[in-house]
């Protein structure tokens, strides 16, 4: 069975069109804010905002939202990366 061409564009995800310089916003989960705190300023280059976002239901893990302006797709996605690798952090969303 051959799905056409049309159809399988439609089901392929495009990536989205991303203008930079501009804002970006993760949320970083672990098991304590203040290490989450310092894993932030240590990964995150220049000025960043943090902002507790939410707690789980048992209270073991927190989670704070990172703002940060990205120069471009390199640097959005190693900040990520970075944020991914420390031990404080469980996940980066």
């Amino acid at each position: 069975m051959q799905i056409d061409s049309q159809k399988r564009d439609q089901c392929t995800p495009k990536k989205p069109e991303i203008t930079y310089p501009c804002l970006w916003l993760y949320k970083v989960i672990g098991e304590n804010a203040t290490a989450l705190t310092r894993a932030i300023t240590t990964v995150c280059p220049g000025q960043v905002s943090i902002a507790a976002s939410k707690n789980s239901s048992g209270g073991k893990y927190c989670s704070l939202n990172v703002e940060i302006e990205v120069a471009d797709e390199t640097s959005r996605l190693t900040i990520y990366q970075n944020l991914k690798n420390h031990l404080a952090v469980k996940m980066v969303l």
